[in-house]
């Protein structure tokens, strides 16, 4: 039996390949490589998608970060809050620009930040607030504006996890100052390799941004401040273009797939993915939590079907982030969940057949350890 991927990026691609290959051809044609009609077409149209006024697309998600941080002035002897439940790249941009990353804990239904927990985390150092959209859920915005505006705070949402997710009805991204993408490879929207976008409601931290990702340069050879190479090329940016009028179709069908697993493994599993009535979920990855996490993984590749876990080690207790003095059973949620959760086969492509390989799987693996116990 052939394998069911955690991901299958060869069907979308068979699906859309004429499409495809001539903006690739279309690219190479012209050679302009890069901050070219492709590039700045994509920016309009990824904003206008997100309800922002300004695009910027960069080379990876870790420089939207890194750049929107540096648009808002955000710098040495600084605070950023944020969650430890996300990748490592969030507190990557922190540290990069000289930050220091405060971490809470996360909603236990949510997986994305806990509200209550952000007026123990203010200082007088305290900057930015950077929400995380995890595995395509929002976090909950409106409480996190509200404490933001009454501090003075800026918001650089971390959607990269999150492309056509909604909070309340509105995109994510371009809520706060700042919405920051991924467009990785194996993202709801991605291109075929790196790639990342900003959006932004700000025409000030766009100009910054733009200037920053070309090497602090608005005008060739003339440089400004001291900015980095971070920008988009022209064949990625071709790509993303074909793709993004069928990301909410994709999205669609990630949602009818999460509802037939939710429907058949709720009871099997400790737990399945909830989705707040506020939220529109676009699953990025259809994460649930089982007990002995290891075994069942183990099980479910013996009986063809592969998994992945996001995240093993929550960044405050990775070693990178020792410095920052985090001891384990500071953030007691996370750091329960990141012994639980494993995701499963998730994407558009699925066949009927496919997805119920993957529950069967499931409840036997679940009740394996029933049986052992």
């Amino acid at each position: 039996m052939t394998p069911i991927p955690l991901l299958d990026l060869r069907a979308q691609y068979q699906s859309h390949r004429t499409e495809i290959l001539e903006a690739i051809e279309r690219v190479l044609d012209g050679m302009t490589l890069f901050l070219g009609p492709e590039q700045a077409a994509f920016e309009r149209e990824f904003a206008a998608y997100c309800g922002a006024a300004h695009g910027v697309g960069v080379s990876n998600g870790t420089d939207a970060l890194n750049l929107a941080l540096r648009a808002c002035g955000v710098g040495p002897g600084d605070e950023v809050i944020t969650v430890s439940n996300t990748f490592i790249a969030t507190v990557e941009a922190i540290t990069l620009v000289g930050a220091r990353p405060v971490f809470v804990d996360v909603d236990p239904e949510t997986y994305t930040m806990d509200c209550s927990q952000l007026e123990r985390a203010l200082t007088a150092h305290t900057r930015a607030i950077m929400p995380v959209h995890l595995f395509g859920h929002a976090a909950d915005m409106d409480p996190i504006m509200a404490f933001a505006r009454e501090h003075s705070l800026v918001v650089i949402e971390d959607a990269s996890q999150a492309q056509g997710a909604t909070y309340k009805g509105k995109p994510v991204g371009g809520i706060g100052d700042i919405g920051c993408f991924s467009l990785y490879y194996s993202k709801n929207l991605g291109a075929y390799g790196e790639a990342g976008v900003n959006v932004t409601n700000n025409a000030d931290y766009a100009t910054a941004m733009r200037t920053f990702r070309d090497h602090g340069s608005r005008v060739r050879y003339q440089h400004e401040i001291i900015g980095t190479n971070a920008r988009l090329d022209e064949i990625q940016a071709a790509v993303l273009r074909v793709k993004l009028p069928y990301l909410d179709g994709w999205n669609e069908r990630r949602r009818q797939h999460a509802a037939t697993y939710t429907e058949a493994l709720r009871g099997v599993v400790e737990a399945t993915p909830s989705a707040q009535p506020w939220a529109g979920h676009v699953y990025y990855v259809y994460v649930v939590r089982v007990a002995e996490r290891d075994r069942v993984r183990h099980e479910l590749e013996a009986l063809g079907v592969l998994t992945g876990v996001h995240y093993p080690i929550p960044c405050h207790l990775q070693p990178a982030c020792a410095a920052l003095g985090y001891a384990r059973g500071s953030l007691p949620v996370t750091e329960a969940y990141a012994e639980q959760i494993l995701s499963i086969p998730l994407y558009p492509e699925l066949t009927p057949e496919q997805i119920d390989t993957v529950i069967g799987a499931i409840k036997q693996a679940c009740a394996a350890g029933v049986t052992q116990r």
